[in-house]
């Protein structure tokens, strides 16, 4: 076989699955510069009255996104598994990420502009995790179930090789004091650059995937139905659910589990910046130190959950 035809599993072209990994790379962009380490801090520290202020705002802005993905997570779930394609859904969440991180470019260091940072940050959490439901979705339909947890544990290695490239080219391009770029500091540009620079980040590295990687057909049903179809099944289980005892454990299990991460990826910037007072170019270096654990990890447990099954 040519390279152009040869697979990795049978199923998709090897170009394919690398397209569908590197999605991570891109979206992961957000979560490190975003959500976690430089407009969080900028958040809590510059945009807030003061710190106190700035960390309970925030803290509200991820619960209200948090609840309205779980709210919708059932949902589009139901339409990801029930309509077949999903290039259409992934795009349509992918552009508004994309848009409202963006936007917060013009979201200078002032109270005023408070509540205009809590709506565009609601809005890309949003399109950033119903993004994911649909990305997440693609993965069996591409890999062999032998090599799935190989696939994604190098999808979410890549994810975080993305957050950390992100984050290196925003320290030397913007943030430090011999920058690339000679920005307004007084009006925090050098801080502000660097989020349509996420959204040009996310936007670039996802088109592989929208190319390269094949979509599941289209099965002819409307949204609407597939919606119908999913809460019926959603309701149905809830009824008989002492028959799933070994899957509502696991649920528990990882809701608490993620309740612990999820703390760390909304807290860890605002955190570093209003408890221990850390500058710009610290919390990059903080959120680039974690980004290499993390991405080592995740890049070695890959080929353990295929050995372990």
């Amino acid at each position: 076989m040519n390279g152009t035809k040869r697979t990795a599993t049978g199923r998709t072209p090897v170009r394919g699955l690398w397209a569908w990994a590197v999605y991570d790379w891109a979206n992961s962009a957000f979560a490190a510069v975003i959500q976690t380490f430089v407009f969080a801090a900028y958040f809590a520290r510059r945009v807030a009255a003061d710190p106190g202020q700035g960390g309970a705002r925030w803290g509200l802005t991820v619960g209200a996104a948090g609840f309205v993905i779980a709210l919708l997570g059932p949902v589009t779930g139901a339409v990801a598994d029930r309509k077949g394609r999903r290039k259409p859904w992934l795009g349509a969440f992918t552009l508004l990420a994309v848009t409202a991180t963006a936007l917060l470019w013009f979201i200078p260091p002032r109270a005023a502009a408070l509540p205009a940072a809590m709506l565009l940050v609601w809005l890309g959490i949003i399109g950033t995790e119903l993004a994911a439901v649909f990305y997440n979705a693609m993965l069996p339909a591409l890999a062999e179930p032998e090599r799935t947890g190989r696939w994604s544990g190098w999808g979410w290695a890549l994810g975080y090789a993305g957050g950390l490239a992100c984050l290196t080219v925003a320290l030397f391009a913007f943030v430090r004091e011999d920058a690339w770029f000679d920005l307004d500091r007084g009006a925090a540009h050098h801080i502000r650059a660097t989020f349509p620079l996420v959204a040009a980040w996310y936007a670039l590295f996802a088109l592989p995937l929208f190319v390269l990687t094949p979509d599941a057909p289209a099965r002819g049903i409307t949204a609407a139905r597939a919606v119908r179809d999913g809460l019926r099944q959603l309701a149905d289980t809830l009824r008989h659910l002492r028959r799933y005892g070994s899957v509502v454990r696991f649920l528990v299990a990882r809701m608490l589990y993620v309740d612990g991460l999820a703390t760390i990826f909304a807290f860890g910037g605002v955190y570093a910046a209003g408890t221990f007072g850390l500058a710009d170019e610290n919390i990059l270096l903080f959120g680039i130190t974690l980004n290499i654990t993390a991405g080592v990890g995740a890049l070695l447990f890959s080929w353990l959950d295929d050995l372990l099954g």
